[in-house]
Parts: C-alpha cells; sequence; structure tokens
C-alpha cells in the first residue's frame, strides 16, 4: 500500500507522527510525506519534526503564507505535480487546515482516494475557515477517521454512507502518550522561573478572536484579571503577535507585571507547561483534546467546539470571549469543581495503529468493522 500523507501546519504534526510510524511498522506498505510548507517558521515546523521523530518529507511544497484562496491556489499547483509523479493508492489528509481541502481536492480530482482523519467535527459555526473545510474534505473523503462519538453522529446526519465511517480514536493523543515522560524531562518552568500548579497558560490565534480589536480587547482584559491572581504564560503564535503591534496593545500587556510573552515552543517544552499548569486558557481545539486527557482545567475563549467529547466527557468549559464569563470560568477552576473526568473512548494512544489496519485491510479487497 503506498500511502501519500499531508503535513501543512503546526496542528497536523502531531497527527502525522503516530500515522508515518504505524505505516513505517506494517511491511507492506509505502509511506511518502508531502509537507505543504504552509507552516514554515522553525519554532512553527522544523522543530516539531525533530523532537516527534517525523522523517523528512518526500516532497515539500514550500507554499508560505497568504490568504487562504492564495495558499490554496499555490498548493494546488505544487502538489499535483508530486500526486501524480508517485500515484499513490491513497492521499491521507488530517484535520482541518487549508493544506487538508487543497491536497483533497485535487487527489480527488485525480481520482485517487482519500483517507480523512479526524473526520466529522462540527462546530456548527459556517463563519470558520476550519468549518468549511471539514465538511468539504468529509463529503468526498472514501476513508472518514473519526476522533469522537459526535463525528459518527454529524457524518450520518449528513447521509454519509456508513461503510466509509470508522470512529478510530484520536492520533492526536497518540502522540500525547507517546512523549508524555519524555516532556517531564523539558526545564521550561525552571526558565520561566515558574512552579507547577501556579500558573496558567494562554494559546490564541483564531482569526475570530485576534483579528477583531474588540474582541481581543475583551480576551486581554480577561487575562489581566487572572494575571492578578496567578502567573500567566502565554507563547505567542505569529499572527497573533502581529495583531498585538496593530492594535496597539503593547503597553496594555506590558502593564500586567505576572504576564509572560513568549515565542512559540516546541512540543515538549509546550506539553511540559500544559501538564503543570493550573488551568489552561485557549482557542485551540488540540489543546482542549491534551488537557482532557491531562486532566488539567481548559478554558475555551470560543462560544462553540468541534470537540464537545472535552466538555461532556474532559476538563473543558465553554467562556466565549466576555470577561465575566471567563472570569466566572476560573472560579470554578479556583473552586475545584472541574474535577477528574474519564478519558474518551479510544483515546488510548492506538488510533493510528487502527487507521492502518484498517486501510490495509480495504486495500487489499478485504473488509474492516467501522
Amino acid at each position: 500500500m503506498k500511502a501519500m500523507v499531508i503535513a501543512g501546519a503546526r496542528p497536523n504534526f502531531m497527527k502525522v507522527a503516530p500515522l508515518m510510524r504505524a505505516l513505517h511498522a506494517a511491511s507492506d506498505c509505502q509511506p511518502l510525506l508531502v509537507h505543504t510548507g504552509q507552516h514554515y517558521d522553525p519554532n512553527m515546523s522544523d522543530r516539531f519534526f525533530e523532537e516527534l521523530g517525523i522523517p523528512r518529507p518526500d516532497a515539500h511544497l514550500e507554499v508560505g503564507s497568504g490568504t487562504i484562496s492564495s495558499v490554496m491556489g499555490k498548493i494546488l499547483l505544487a502538489f499535483e505535480p508530486v500526486l501524480l509523479a508517485h500515484r499513490p493508492d491513497v492521499v491521507m489528509v488530517v484535520g482541518d487546515v487549508t493544506s487538508t481541502i487543497a491536497c483533497t481536492y485535487a487527489a480527488v480530482q485525480s481520482h485517487i482516494p482519500v483517507a480523512h482523519v479526524e473526520a466529522g467535527l462540527r462546530s456548527g459555526d459556517r463563519g470558520m475557515p476550519e468549518e468549511i473545510n471539514r465538511i468539504l474534505t468529509d463529503s468526498v473523503s472514501e476513508y472518514l477517521f473519526v476522533s469522537e462519538p459526535s463525528g459518527v453522529e454529524n457524518l450520518q446526519r449528513e447521509g454519509i454512507e456508513q461503510e466509509k465511517i470508522f470512529l478510530v480514536g484520536n492520533c492526536m493523543i497518540d502522540t500525547l502518550l507517546a512523549h508524555r515522560h519524555r516532556s517531564e524531562e523539558s526545564t521550561i518552568l525552571e526558565q520561566l522561573g515558574i512552579e507547577s500548579g501556579c500558573y496558567a497558560l494562554v494559546t490564541l490565534h483564531r482569526p475570530s478572536n485576534v483579528d477583531d480589536p474588540i474582541v481581543f480587547g475583551r480576551i486581554v482584559e480577561s487575562i489581566s484579571r487572572i494575571a492578578e491572581d496567578l502567573d500567566v504564560i502565554f507563547p505567542v503564535h505569529p499572527r497573533t503577535r502581529e495583531r498585538i503591534g496593530r492594535f496597539g496593545l503593547d503597553d496594555r500587556i506590558g502593564r500586567m507585571k505576572r504576564l509572560r510573552l513568549t515565542e512559540p515552543m516546541g512540543y515538549f517544552d509546550f506539553l511540559k507547561l500544559t501538564s503543570h499548569a493550573k488551568v489552561v486558557l485557549t482557542d485551540s481545539g488540540g489543546v482542549q483534546e491534551e488537557t482532557t486527557i491531562l486532566q488539567v482545567p481548559c478554558i475555551t475563549l470560543r462560544e462553540n467546539t468541534e470537540r464537545p467529547v472535552t466538555v461532556t466527557d474532559g476538563t473543558n468549559q465553554l467562556a466565549g470571549t466576555d470577561p465575566d464569563r471567563i472570569a466566572h470560568a476560573y472560579q470554578r477552576v479556583v473552586r475545584g469543581e472541574i474535577g477528574r473526568r474519564q478519558a474518551p473512548l479510544g483515546w488510548d494512544g492506538k488510533a493510528a495503529e487502527r487507521i492502518v489496519e484498517i486501510l490495509r485491510e480495504r486495500l487489499s479487497g478485504g473488509s474492516s468493522n467501522p
């Protein structure tokens, strides 16, 4: 089985790592890795490949950044020759970034089946580019590998044939469980001068939060309230850092004595910080999942989530961007109302192995139960 795996942006890399490992472990599989270069900053790409043991890509498209349409166009132009040169049996896309939908479209147009890893997730908010990417990718994929039960329900409601849907678990959690012990060797807490359980961790990157100065201002106000009580560590995404300068928030943020802005971190440092935080505030879907497994309280700075299992089974609270709601969610953490929860079904470190086994059976003419 010749399987072409697509990596484009930082959220993809944690899912690609276990897939490549499982493909290499199967003697009858020939994995090929394509990096679109959608994320190209060393802290957002190269460092993750090194830390997670992801092999050097067989092709690097080096498309860089830009508007969604321009990046999609560059990926299509660069990816099609690679696709036609290798003619894989299946193209494996992960997540919901621009690279996901662009490479899916190219594969389908070339009559090559697509396997979507992390299929079926829905926020219900079509104003999010990621939501459109999810819906379009799922509608044309041949194999839909789902990470949580809500994804199965969403796909069934949209009329996807049952034989295409497989509830396999979460590849991102495969990576977390494989590297959690090693992440404890990180000295990031000592470098930052903070103690376990005595700080909040913030991540923020979604356009709906950082591109609107009013919304961003409300989030900064919420952070300032928490920073009166706790040290706050904020690894700043390049997009977010640019918006801080554009909106004139530097002075306001600079006045928060207990707020620490850092560069984006590697996987091990960030996992160590997440594992030992008192609370995490985020708009990232992946961080919602990681905190659920790590049993760390999470406050999601969005009105919705495509990962509802992190709320029903995990440690996540949806708080939106209103400072009072965020403060209320934080007080619930302080009062210890967000207790330990169970790991969702299939979040056991073996999702990638299940995916590869299903593809091997299906592409060899066998069958596998969803």
